[in-house]
């Protein structure tokens, strides 16, 4: 009997990626960024209107969607594509621009669908540190890895998990001088920052953003996210892209998330507040972080960080440990203030122990 068919050298040599998603239920969810306390009840309104057979029935449309979304964030319609959550974004990307071999520069530590789809694709991934003393965006050292044949560079902007962002001026230099390389700025945490190279897309031809549903929207179940580049990119994305990846529901929440602004500004607004409260709750504690410009705290819990977030876990609280990437640090999502304040509670009562 043969061994029947066998994978590509590239997906032989790539590491698995195993999200710790499991045993989350009637937890505190702390630990992947989500919105804390659910979306938009008109997302669950619109949804609701069509969970009916005929709708169910025929394959999702997308021409109302796009022209909502297009005026909501002030493009064309041929100027984006809706995407299966920023993770299809990513890989519409990849699958473009990118061949065996080709020359891809990311940061570290920053999301891990990054090097994960580029290596897929059989890219030769070069990884950048951020700073080691605050984990800053190094542009200097990074401008200086840029190479004239570099096909791809993928940022967060604000980073996760560090939470420091990317100045203007330096994404702009990025962009000067890498003319052949599509740039993406991932701008999944922009509600938290007000920092966008959006309207840059039609100014840089080498320029992409991505958007996501999944974390101020409340919406990571429905898988929906949008990339934006000039319409001549966004043509040749929408060749490499399935017609029919984002289903019904996704596109019909994504319109109705947003409309309704008063509940995402009152959420952001409440995050921001929390993120204060954290700081000045973690101070009290004498445990260093660094300050972020998204939803999201990286503290430094030194060689206690995985037996604080397991005690954590089973008082049912969930942070994310991050010590595998930066040794010894921990994330925790900011969410409301009561819900940091008792995840302060918690880790006050364990740490002093």
């Amino acid at each position: 009997m043969t061994e029947g068919p066998q994978p590509r050298e590239a997906v032989r040599q790539m590491a698995p990626y195993h999200p710790p998603t499991g045993g989350r239920a009637g937890k505190l969810r702390l630990d992947f960024n989500e919105n804390t306390v659910g979306c938009s009840p008109k997302v669950i309104e619109a949804i609701t209107q069509y969970l009916t057979a005929d709708h169910l029935t025929v394959y999702p449309e997308y021409v109302d969607a796009m022209n909502e979304l297009a005026a909501f964030f002030k493009v064309k319609p041929e100027e984006f594509a809706m995407t299966n959550g920023t993770d299809e974004a990513i890989q519409v990307l990849v699958n473009t621009y990118i061949d065996d071999g080709d020359d891809v520069l990311i940061m570290r530590p920053s999301y891990a669908m990054y090097r994960f789809y580029s290596e897929v694709a059989g890219g030769v991934v070069r990884e950048m540190e951020y700073r080691k003393d605050d984990l800053s965006f190094p542009i200097d050292k990074f401008l200086d890895a840029l190479r004239p044949e570099t096909k791809l560079v993928m940022l967060a902007n604000p980073n996760n998990p560090t939470g420091t962002g990317i100045k203007f001026e330096d994404i702009r230099l990025i962009l000067e001088t890498a003319p052949d390389a599509a740039v993406l700025i991932d701008e999944a945490y922009f509600e938290f920052c007000g920092v966008t190279a959006l309207p840059w897309i039609n100014k840089y031809p080498n320029l992409f953003v991505s958007r996501t549903f999944s974390k101020v929207y409340g919406m990571a179940a429905m898988r929906c996210g949008c990339i934006f580049s000039n319409k001549d990119n966004v043509a040749w994305m929408r060749k490499a892209q399935s017609p029919y990846s984002v289903n019904m529901l996704a596109a019909v929440a994504a319109r109705a998330a947003v409309r309704d602004s008063d509940y995402v500004a009152r959420y952001v607004g409440e995050v921001l507040a929390a993120r204060e409260l954290a700081y000045f709750g973690l101070d009290k504690l004498n445990i260093p972080y660094f300050k972020s410009q998204a939803n999201f705290i990286l503290f430094q819990a030194g060689d206690r960080a995985i037996p604080i977030r397991d005690a954590l876990r089973d008082r049912g609280v969930l942070i994310r440990d991050r010590s595998y990437e930066i040794p010894g640090c921990v994330r925790v999502t900011i969410g409301t203030r009561d819900q940091v304040q008792r995840f302060l509670t918690e880790l006050e009562s364990l740490w002093n122990k």
